[in-house]
């Protein structure tokens, strides 16, 4: 008797966006293999990302000054990211869930209280210092710029970084926060960057 050879089944062909899905979930694995194996230098590239692209987007969309589009500004806020809000951000959240685990509302409450009313402000020093001192300017024109714009600074991120946060402690990996953080600074770091590149009254004149 003749026998019959059986023809394997065929599998249905990957479409684009099957393809794309396989290449994001690759992409993700990466990242998460880098944030494991270097967790500080994977945290400053990734707020390197985040302050560059949020200074590029400010420069071309929200800036209406007619000045053309400065790179150097972009490289200070660039550096910015990757060398104190990546590093200070790893040690500070890091300590912050060593000292405070878990995900119950009162611990969540207390996190975002102590980002808020702390680090904030912490922040914005270490945020307007950096570009005062990359740009060669003065203690005194650091000064100023602190009793001009620290205030907003620090009102301006209660109205985003409350609700993130309260969803960062409450639902985000340790690990991941970062990330999360970053994902938000885009935006908020249009923001951020109108902010640290604002005249400060008594400085057109100074410059005339």
């Amino acid at each position: 008797h003749t026998t019959k050879t059986r023809t394997p089944p065929q599998l249905p062909a990957a479409n684009n966006s099957d393809n794309n899905t396989i290449d994001n979930m690759g992409l993700w694995a990466r990242y998460n293999a880098l944030l494991e194996a270097q967790p500080l230098l994977t945290k400053a590239l990734t707020s390197f990302t985040g302050f560059t692209v949020g200074d590029i987007l400010a420069q071309n969309f929200v800036n209406q000054d007619g000045k053309a589009y400065d790179p150097m500004r972009t490289l200070r806020l660039g550096s910015f990211g990757f060398l104190v809000h990546g590093t200070t951000g790893h040690y500070f959240y890091g300590f912050l869930d060593s000292k405070m685990p878990g995900t119950k509302p009162q611990t969540v409450a207390s996190k975002v209280l102590i980002d808020q009313t702390i680090w904030n402000p912490i922040f914005g020093l270490m945020f307007f210092g950096y570009l005062n001192l990359v740009e060669g300017k003065s203690f005194d024109d650091y000064k100023k710029k602190i009793q001009s714009d620290l205030k907003t600074a620090v009102m301006g991120s209660w109205a985003v970084w409350v609700p993130a946060h309260t969803i960062n402690f409450a639902f985000i990996p340790p690990s991941q926060r970062l990330l999360y953080i970053n994902s938000i600074q885009i935006g908020y770091n249009v923001f951020l960057s109108f902010l640290g590149n604002k005249k400060v009254d008594g400085e057109e004149e100074k410059e005339l």
